[in-house]
């Protein structure tokens, strides 16, 4: 279970003193290195949360763990607090958080578009040129094949959602014919 609200309430406490070293970037990608350690495996959860660990042994994991991530001493700081207040366990929501704030931050915004055929880059960059001109925002673009979409592509960045699929248009006629 996702826990949102205390993991935005650390990230933006990290987010506000990476800001006054402008770290906030560093700070984001430490943050994500350390929640992959969390996806590929549960030993690192494991000798980080677990209370029948003393504290003093997390605490030397979890500076291990800073070490290797090349963390400043506030990051450091900051990752020791996640082990001593029982937190630990949240760390990918905090780096979840933490990356919402840098790229509100850097007007980025995450976008996908779903086409019945994999799309070729040039059509992709003009996708992603079109979107930035709509919201202003610089894109990042995840694509998806669905082929019962029959053609075209169907964008969707925050809550911006462009149907130009053939299916939709289909369904628009049938429920015209329908209305007559």
């Amino acid at each position: 279970m996702r826990q949102t609200i205390l993991a935005r309430r650390y990230a933006k406490a990290l987010f506000s003193l990476g800001k006054e070293k402008n770290l906030i970037e560093s700070y984001s990608e430490i943050l994500s290195g350390i929640a992959k350690l969390y996806d590929e495996g549960t030993l690192v959860v494991d000798s980080l949360t677990n209370p029948l660990y003393p504290l003093e042994a997390r605490q030397k994991v979890m500076a291990a763990i800073a070490e290797g991530s090349g963390a400043d001493a506030i990051m450091k700081s900051f990752l020791n607090l996640l082990v001593e207040k029982k937190r630990a366990e949240i760390l990918p929501d905090i780096a979840h958080e933490m990356q919402v704030m840098v790229d509100e931050e850097q007007n980025i915004s995450h976008g996908t578009v779903t086409s019945a055929i994999e799309l070729e880059d040039s059509l992709k960059n003009n996708i992603q040129a079109t979107l930035e001109k709509i919201t202003g925002n610089k894109i990042t673009l995840e694509t998806h094949v669905d082929p019962s979409i029959i053609g075209g592509v169907i964008a969707k960045v925050g809550d911006l959602v462009l149907d130009g699929s053939i299916r939709t248009q289909l369904n628009g006629l049938k429920e015209s014919i329908k209305g007559r």
